[in-house]
């Protein structure tokens, strides 16, 4: 497990700490709030752990560690947000002999808050995931892909509005260009809207609209490309306003959030924590009630190996 520090004032940039306006919370007398995010991406239907067989990975991940370790924080920590960025389905014979019914049990029975949409969810098509969605009790959240034409039409939301303790979390997701990745039979009359400028309108909805004190990008872009392909790092570049993106699509392990410095002064962590459920990220925000600022103050990496005692 590595333990980081953000103790510096890593969200609000070179202009000075976000103001914050924290309604009705339910204890006066307390002068701050923690709130903890929990997040996962690109499981790939990895519902065991790797076999513990001289492999790279060999005896990591699997789901009833994940739901372990979750339950075990949600014990210490009053106030928890289980987040997922996509790519939930294919890899393993799970997927193929019960076409993701299994994944989204599990992770309903975790408590997942929220998740959006990778490519590879549609890999049964349209016709697929509609047929899975019941099974999933959580909300799947993505904001530029357009179902209106299809058989999902109304299925899913562009954000979402979580309160814990009187602080308002506006949760909103961007999906991968699936024209190249998906076939088309896959995605059938799915739009494909700008990333860039859904994010913008996101961060204006969520802000003026919706008083949030934190906003959060549920990304199944891509960490980083050489090229001009938008990804996790330009977003947070080019899009003011985004507090924290938790990444997915290019299996990157990331020991710490990244910083990426918006012109404006506005500060994003960038986190993604590999693929397969071999970690749990965790990232724990401190929202100071008197000086009216928030403060993202520990980030980890939680491995899930033997030393996760299964309950």
């Amino acid at each position: 497990m590595k333990r980081r520090e953000f103790i510096k004032n890593t969200i609000a940039g070179t202009a000075g700490l976000a103001v914050l306006g924290l309604p009705g919370l339910a204890s006066a007398a307390r002068s701050s709030i923690k709130l903890t995010i929990l997040h996962t991406n690109d499981m790939h239907s990895r519902i065991e752990p790797f076999p513990n067989d001289g492999r790279k990975h060999g005896g990591l991940g699997g789901m009833a560690r994940r739901a372990t370790l979750v339950k075990q924080i949600r014990a210490q920590e009053p106030n928890v947000l289980l987040l997922d960025a996509g790519d939930i389905w294919q890899g393993t014979p799970y997927f193929n002999f019960f076409g993701g019914e299994l994944e989204y049990k599990l992770m309903t029975q975790m408590g997942y808050d929220a998740a959006t949409l990778g490519n590879h969810d549609f890999d049964n098509g349209l016709e697929g995931l509609q047929k899975q969605l019941p099974h999933a009790g959580f909300p799947f959240i993505v904001a530029n892909y357009d179902f209106s034409n299809t058989i999902l039409k109304g299925r899913f939301q562009p954000y979402k509005v979580f309160v814990k303790d009187g602080v308002r979390v506006g949760v909103f997701g961007l999906g991968i260009q699936l024209q190249g990745l998906v076939a088309d039979n896959n995605i059938g009359g799915t739009r494909y809207l700008d990333p860039v400028a859904t994010a913008e309108k996101m961060v204006r909805t969520l802000k003026q609209d919706e008083k949030v004190d934190l906003v959060i990008c549920l990304s199944h872009l891509g960490y980083s490309y050489e090229y001009d392909k938008i990804d996790d790092r330009k977003l947070a570049k080019q899009v003011s306003g985004i507090d924290l993106i938790i990444g997915g699509h290019t299996h990157t392990f990331l020991d710490e959030p990244e910083k990426i410095a918006h012109p404006g002064g506005h500060v994003t962590l960038v986190n993604q924590v590999g693929w397969s459920g071999i970690n749990l990220g965790r990232i724990d925000f401190t929202f100071d009630r008197k000086s009216k600022t928030k403060t993202a103050t520990t980030a980890s990496v939680l491995p899930l190996n033997d030393s996760v005692r299964i309950s």
